[in-house]
């Protein structure tokens, strides 16, 4: 099986920290997409549920993009809030992104590393 890697030579974290693990991997005709934040160059954008999870979705597709896959192509999203209260927003924009097509979906509630409301990966 052919497997390419994209994104490996480190995106940036939170404090400029060089990140060790690829941004996506493609295999076996899958493309799987690293866990993404509402982050622009290493920093968290400050905002609502709303605002962060756009970016964090914008932040999946620029990668699929890059790897030559659409919206159109995503079949699985995981998703972590840190607030159970903000699942009704999340629902919206997710909504907003995905149409009338939307992919299958697991949302958990949980901390996370980073100091924001949302991540996303997609498969």
């Amino acid at each position: 099986m052919s497997i390419t890697r994209y994104g490996t030579e480190g995106g940036v974290g939170t404090g400029g920290q060089k990140l060790p693990f690829a941004r996506a991997v493609e295999a076996g005709g899958w493309l799987y997409v690293s866990g993404q934040t509402p982050m622009t160059d290493g920093e968290v954008v400050e905002g609502g549920i709303v605002e962060q999870t756009r970016l964090a979705f914008n932040n999946c597709l620029a990668i699929m993009h890059e790897a030559g896959y659409g919206v159109e192509d995503v079949v699985h999203v995981t998703t972590v809030l840190t607030d159970a209260r903000y699942f009704s927003s999340f629902n919206k924009v997710f909504k907003e992104v995905f149409g009338d097509n939307p992919p299958a979906r697991i949302c958990s509630v949980q901390d996370l590393v980073v100091d924001c409301k949302v991540e996303v990966d997609v498969k």
